[in-house]
């Protein structure tokens, strides 16, 4: 085997083992911060697990458009208050979670796409609700912050 074939062996089967190498390539070019996003991501999704505040506060931008699976569009005024609601301990026994995490990047801008696993355990039975969410985050302030938010039930293909 030659050295350069040698070298690009382990680059090949990454690319192979992880879809379409096309695809896995223009991801990779098309979204340099997607390890950040998905990092914030996880991080807001924890926080939303636990209800911490401070991170809802900075995961939102001000001006953030936030249209929810019900189809109401709210803004951060709106989540905030949110936390001072009786709702607010049923949401903190809900344990979220992401997969299927899409990150496409356009400078400063970025479309973050996934399904949310949101895990409740009611009455001693653990329920689980499917739903897809796409945020947009602008970069401001060398720091990412959704500025639109969209929730969606996931459609019953999607809910195992």
């Amino acid at each position: 085997m030659s050295r350069v074939s040698s070298r690009l062996l382990p680059f090949l089967l990454v690319l192979a083992l992880s879809g379409s190498p096309a695809a896995a390539l223009a991801d990779a070019a098309q979204a340099p911060a997607a390890p950040e996003l998905t990092r914030l991501l996880r991080q807001f999704l924890h926080a939303a697990s636990v209800n911490d505040r401070a991170v809802f506060q900075r995961f939102f931008a001000d001006d953030v458009l936030y249209t929810r699976s019900a189809g109401v569009t709210i803004t951060k005024a709106d989540i905030m208050r949110s936390f001072d609601e009786p709702r607010a301990a049923e949401r903190a026994a809900t344990a979220y979670d992401a997969d299927d995490i899409t990150v496409r990047q356009w400078g400063d801008t970025a479309v973050v796409n996934f399904r949310l696993i949101a895990k409740t355990n009611i009455a001693g039975r653990e329920e689980t609700a499917y739903y897809r969410n796409t945020g947009t985050f602008l970069r401001r302030n060398e720091q990412w912050q959704a500025v639109a938010w969209q929730a969606t039930k996931a459609p019953e293909k999607e809910q195992k």
